[in-house]
């Protein structure tokens, strides 16, 4: 049997091509049958899904469309409303990459996307795995795409041993070994829509597997175990605080993070740094010393309980504190207050959206009222 042949002597590649040709999904960025892909929806879609589910991509893409229906749309947007359309999505530096390559697509490239993977390589925000997704899909260049689900997918056929992440170079070489010489963007979404629906994490359906015939760890019933995965590092923990100001009008103090670095970009409220020494008992009162202190530090600060989120590479408990100031106070340096529509349209990024609930639930019971406070 020759390198990428199935037990009846039909290419991998071709088999799981006729598959495709059957049962692709329909996603809402997906080319239909006959139908020449769009390059902007392409990369749009592929921003937006990495290390993002089908799930949650789609009411957020759909969104993007409407506003910015073309590249050149995108390019001419603030940037603020890219972040702002972009919140709740999560890694919001795909959001900023987003707006510099549309302006570098209309600035450099005309509004057109370069169709070679080296050209794609050289846009803002554009990696290997992006840059041969683009070919393939948008323009049916040769090109070997490798997501997650491909990942599992080649891991359970070839059952490869080596864990991922070591296992990438290989695991690429092999999908190289099957790809099919024609439809390349096809095969490539053909392997994406095996793994999301039927050789998933777990319990993979290999009864409707059109590869099963020549999966090694579905021959010997040990699908689940593999991709095989080095053992995961502790996440560290970071303490910090957070200080909900509410005005009697209803406005919200806030303020814009650094445009670099951790959720770069994005509106949050006043609160102190994120550090991994702080005791369990640290956010028992407002922070003072070194700490920030909080904004309006004359008003009465109530802690309002902790919250938890979860990054790639920590995780962070914020201790919420909550306040109500008077009509008329002005904002500190850097700070800005938003009414409650501006709030909802606010680009607060997921752990700050968590942090207002928890301000707002505490609202809701205690009694306080900005207007009984001194100014």
């Amino acid at each position: 049997m020759g390198k990428g042949k199935t037990n009846s002597g039909v290419g991998v590649g071709e088999r799981l091509l006729a598959w495709y040709d059957r049962s692709r999904r329909t996603l809402p960025w997906r080319a239909a049958p006959g139908e020449k892909p769009d390059p902007y929806a392409v990369w749009l879609s592929e921003v937006m899904l990495q290390q993002t589910t089908v799930a949650a991509v789609g009411a957020f893409y759909a969104k993007f469309l409407a506003l910015w229906p073309r590249v050149e749309q995108l390019a001419a947007a603030p940037v603020e409303a890219v972040m702002q359309a972009w919140a709740g999505l999560g890694y919001y530096s795909r959001a900023r990459n987003l707006h510099a390559c549309a302006q570098s697509v209309v600035r450099d490239h005309g509004g057109r996307f370069p169709d070679s993977e080296a050209d794609l390589l050289r846009l803002p925000g554009v990696g290997p795995y992006t840059a041969a997704a683009i070919a393939a899909i948008a323009f049916d260049r040769p090109a070997i795409v490798v997501d997650g689900n491909v990942e599992r997918v080649i891991a359970r056929l070839r059952a490869v041993e080596t864990p991922l992440p070591a296992a990438k170079k290989e695991i690429s070489a092999l999908v190289a070994e099957i790809a099919p010489r024609a439809r390349p963007g096809d095969f490539a979404q053909a392997m994406m829509d095996l793994g999301a629906t039927i050789c998933t994490p777990r319990n993979p359906a290999c009864v409707l597997c059109p590869l099963r015939a020549d999966c090694a760890a579905s021959a010997t019933g040990t699908q689940e175990d593999y991709p095989r995965k080095a053992a995961k590092k502790p996440r560290p923990l970071r303490r910090g605080a957070v200080f909900y100001l509410r005005r009697a009008d209803g406005a919200v103090l806030t303020r814009t993070r650094p445009p670099r670095g951790l959720l770069g970009g994005m509106e949050e409220f006043f609160g102190t740094d994120w550090r991994g020494e702080r005791a369990a008992d640290w956010a028992a009162r407002p922070p003072a010393g070194d700490d920030a202190p909080p904004p309006h530090a004359r008003s009465d600060w109530r802690h309002a309980g902790e919250i938890e989120h979860v990054f790639t590479h920590f995780a962070l408990k914020l201790a919420v504190f909550v306040a109500e100031a008077p009509r008329g106070v002005p904002a500190p340096e850097g700070g800005r207050w938003l009414d409650e529509s501006q709030m909802r349209a606010a680009a607060l990024p997921s752990v700050m959206r968590k942090a207002e609930r928890a301000a707002l639930g505490f609202l809701a019971v205690s009694g306080l009222s900005g207007e009984q406070n001194g100014s």
